[in-house]
């Protein structure tokens, strides 16, 4: 799921033999690369401060480095990590508290049940951090907490891929084109202001989910998106992302079962991640949709995002964005090939979606439809318009879209300069090398 914080994998220099002390880095690294949102989310549950939660994750990271090492991985590495963390948690309440007899010492008697600073000591029993049955998901109320109204709509997206997605500050500047510092900054702006207003750790009442459930979804959909095409790197896709996104919006889909576009988000996942399988080759090439073997495609998600496009339909009134962009993506699962794609209805539901939900990315969509569906001529106007507006300047996204309509219309060198440009602002190497390929071609 979430990469490992490298800090606490990498500073830390476990003895014995290169060999051993590489299994048990690994080791460890696997573990929280797959289960750290859960950790941080049980943790978080328990001391009731994302900082300290996060602290005491990372001691624990730290000390499984020597100890498995020593002893070897245990049998039950998440309860060995949680249990660990949990001690650590302990010994930082009772610093706290021995801390704040001496204050009460000298400054009188503070409030019964309360620390220096206001803040309650957890009330959970211990074992309710193991309780894998929990109906609150600590991953899903991590979510709901850092969507709370009170964070502004930049620090919630911020705050939930660094604890929940386990983005590092620098993946999400650049997946939001900002610099590295301001983000930190909203990260630890938003921390504040949660410990500040009181929020409580655990999932909101009924009565409040409708609230930061916008927020919620957006969120979850980042985090997908992330997972279905990574921004940098040298691979394509993050599974683990995209993964844990969908998980999240089943068990939200089970708990609003008439909220339709949490249907129409789920929809949209499962009929995109089904082409994952076809989307990179062995070597971990990029695969072009008119390249991919339709074979590949997993038939089982798109039967389940069908389903969910459906009861989206059924309970609401009209598909929302999430439901549009579902059904556009239906319309490529049902098609066997590019060509025999429904391409006019592709164009039809782009423009639904840029009624409800216009974006400079929905008109780029909706001229590569308009290209497949027509001819390249009237789309290329609608780019040069985004062009001539500013819009979408520094992503790539804008000059490989030009640059196919060039190529089609016979205009190569406008074209390669085009592929260039997306080339030279594209940060994912297997996006990047589709682009050189391009040049390439056109040479």
């Amino acid at each position: 799921m979430a990469r490992a914080d490298r800090s606490a994998l990498t500073n830390a220099e476990p003895l014995g033999s290169p060999p051993r002390a590489e299994a048990a880095r690994r080791a460890v690294e696997a573990v929280w690369r797959i289960e750290s949102a859960r950790i941080v989310g049980a943790l978080a549950r328990y001391t009731r401060s994302f900082e300290l939660a996060e602290d005491v994750a990372q001691e624990a990271l730290a000390e499984a480095l020597v100890s498995w090492l020593r002893e070897g991985e245990p049998a039950n590495p998440v309860g060995w990590l949680l249990a660990t963390a949990r001690r650590r948690a302990i010994d930082a309440f009772r610093r706290r508290a021995a801390l704040d007899a001496r204050y009460a010492a000298l400054a009188g008697p503070l409030a019964e049940g309360q620390t220096s600073s206001g803040a309650l000591a957890p009330q959970e029993s211990p074992d309710e951090l193991w309780d894998p049955d929990l109906v609150e998901d600590d991953v899903l109320s991590l979510v709901f907490i850092a969507c709370h109204p009170v964070l502004s709509p930049e620090a919630r997206v911020a705050l939930t891929l660094r604890v929940v997605g386990g983005l590092s500050t620098e993946e999400i500047a650049r997946a939001f084109l900002v610099p590295v510092p301001t983000i930190q900054a909203r990260i630890t702006r938003a921390k504040k202001t949660i410990a500040a207003a009181g929020v409580p750790f655990e999932l909101p009442p009924a009565e409040e989910r409708g609230a930061r459930l916008g927020g919620v979804l957006s969120v979850l959909y980042v985090i997908f998106t992330e997972g279905s095409t990574a921004t940098s790197g040298d691979s394509l896709l993050r599974p683990d992302l995209a993964y844990e996104a969908m998980r999240l919006a089943r068990i939200l889909a089970a708990m609003l079962p008439d909220a339709p576009e949490v249907h129409g988000l789920l929809a949209l996942f499962e009929l995109t991640a089904a082409r994952f399988p076809a989307r990179t080759a062995p070597d971990g090439k990029a695969v072009l949709l008119e390249d991919q073997d339709r074979r590949l495609w997993d038939r089982s998600a798109i039967r389940r995002g069908e389903a969910a496009l459906d009861r989206a339909a059924a309970v609401g009134r009209g598909l929302g964005p999430y439901g549009l962009q579902a059904a556009i993506a239906a319309c490529h699962a049902a098609a066997p090939s590019v060509a025999d794609t429904d391409w006019e209805r592709i164009v039809l539901l782009y423009e639904a979606l840029g009624r409800v939900a216009p974006s400079p990315v929905v008109e780029l969509n909706r001229a590569v439809a308009i290209a497949m569906a027509e001819r390249p001529l009237p789309a290329l106007a609608i780019a040069d318009r985004l062009v001539a507006e500013g819009r979408l300047s520094g992503s790539y996204l804008l000059p490989s879209v030009r640059g196919e309509l060039l190529a089609r219309l016979g205009r190569t060198v406008e074209a390669r300069a085009e592929f260039e440009t997306a080339a030279q602002l594209c940060r994912n190497d297997r996006e990047r090398s589709v682009f050189e390929d391009k040049i390439a071609g056109l040479a």
